[in-house]
């Protein structure tokens, strides 16, 4: 039985490959499945060798299952450390902390696995549901894998009050994080390697939220989350304590929920880290990024200026043209910088973001310059224009600021030097802002049995 050492960190900002289909021979042990455990000296040697049998006949690659004792105080270590001498491809790891989560983030994070999965001790998924689970993973098709119970084709023996908890639960996550996959609590999951080694160290939870709060943000990054109906049977001797699990779950909804409302998780470079996103294709003559940035850029100024629009024409109501003009201008163009800020030029954090608010007013008084100098001239040129010639002219001179606009947010306001150094920080940096726009600490189950809820 081996104690796990401080978790490294598998993969750095901004180098995930391509999904590839992982070749025969390519690797020795392709699939980690780990078993986390709390007191299960009944069940844990049935259950590894059931496991360990499945794999052995029907599994075409190699196989390892890690027995991760959280803590235990029976004589759930012993039994582990006995199975890790007697079986070959079973190791035993021995945490001296409490928390499903925790074990988890720990094992995955130190395993060389290109693949690595986890199922509850009870075995309470059918092991047929397994190849299908990682299947896609193998394959390079998708990026996380879970089993669901949920699905219209599942078969699911349970009682009405785990039925009811675990369908709540859900739509509350559908109503609050606006989740779509549909069975967050099923103790079946399987992640690549190369993509836990990036998504691990976002994740702050170490109890029963962490499968939750991994999909979120898996889920919130763009990564593909393939999903498997699976035969499910219930654990009568399950010791999961329903009500403080729950109540831990929604502190841990407000708390994911918050921090992605401000932006304070570096998901930006996870949404497309693997290269085969269209907007990462370079085009011929073309700056990098600059196709994606003209979109963006012109889906934000369209929107900006139906709101100056509406604002001109509000504040029209109360003022002359310069000030309604000057007024309606200030505003938009706040929005318009924060809108940029983070869907154009993909900079996300609290970092420079006054100092960006303050160079996109300068940008602001060119613009200004430009429209209010088109409304001195009409001015000049009529007696009295009429409010349908002061907008034509507005929209004239907002299209020649807009042009001018994008070039000083990419060459001045948000340059690609300052944007790369601005990714390679964000891991730290988004980590930091998560801290503070949340409760730090562990989130610690009192009972890690090991079973599904």
């Amino acid at each position: 039985m081996t104690t796990p050492s401080p978790t490294p960190t598998r993969t750095p900002l901004g180098s995930l490959p391509p999904r590839e289909h992982l070749r025969p021979g390519q690797t020795e042990t392709v699939l980690d499945v780990v078993i986390p455990v709390y007191n299960e000296e009944k069940d844990l040697e049935p259950c590894v060798r059931r496991l360990h049998d499945h794999l052995s006949r029907t599994f075409p690659y190699g196989f390892r299952i890690t027995i991760a004792d959280n803590a235990s105080t029976d004589d759930t270590p012993r039994i582990a450390a006995r199975l890790d001498d007697q079986m070959d491809h079973v190791t035993a790891v021995r945490l001296e902390q409490k928390g499903r989560g925790r074990a988890l983030r720990t094992v995955w994070s130190l395993s060389d696995a290109p693949v690595l999965a986890y199922m509850d001790v009870d075995l309470s998924t059918d092991l047929n549901a397994l190849l299908p689970l990682v299947a896609p993973l193998i394959s390079g098709h998708s990026d996380l894998a879970i089993g669901s119970r949920l699905s219209r084709s599942a078969r699911v023996v349970r009682g009405p009050k785990r039925e009811f908890v675990s369908r709540t639960y859900n739509l509350i996550l559908r109503g609050s994080l606006a989740a779509r996959f549909s069975d967050a609590q099923c103790g079946f999951k399987a992640i690549r390697g190369d993509v836990a080694g990036r998504l691990l160290p976002m994740i702050e939870d170490t109890g029963w939220f962490f499968d939750t709060e991994m999909l979120v943000l898996a889920e919130r990054a763009g990564l593909r989350i393939h999903e498997v109906p699976v035969d499910w049977v219930d654990d009568p001797d399950s010791t999961v304590h329903l009500v403080r699990t729950a109540t831990d779950d929604l502190k841990g909804v407000w708390r994911v929920g918050r921090a992605l409302a401000t932006g304070a998780l570096p998901l930006d470079r996870l949404a497309r880290p693997f290269g085969d996103d269209p907007r990462d294709r370079e085009l011929s003559g073309v700056p990098g990024g600059l196709a994606r940035q003209v979109v963006g850029f012109a889906v934000v100024g369209a929107l900006s200026t139906l709101l100056y629009l509406g604002l001109y024409s509000l504040f029209r109501l109360g003022v002359g043209p310069q000030v309604a003009n000057a007024g309606a201008l200030l505003v938009s163009a706040l929005a318009n910088t924060s809108a940029n800020r983070r869907l154009t030029f993909g900079v996300r954090g609290r970092e420079r973001a006054v100092r960006h608010q303050a160079q996109g007013l300068v940008v602001f008084a060119i613009g200004l310059a430009l429209t209010s100098g088109s409304l001195a001239a009409l001015d000049a040129a009529t007696v009295s224009p009429s409010h349908t010639s002061e907008l034509t002219v507005l929209v004239a001179a907002n299209l020649a600021a807009t042009v001018l606009r994008f070039l000083l947010f990419r060459a001045w306001v948000f340059p690609e030097r300052e944007r790369r150094a601005h990714d390679e920080q964000q891991p730290g940096a988004g980590r930091d802002a998560y801290d503070a726009n949340g409760p730090r600490g562990p989130h610690d189950c009192d009972d890690l049995s090991g079973s599904a809820r």
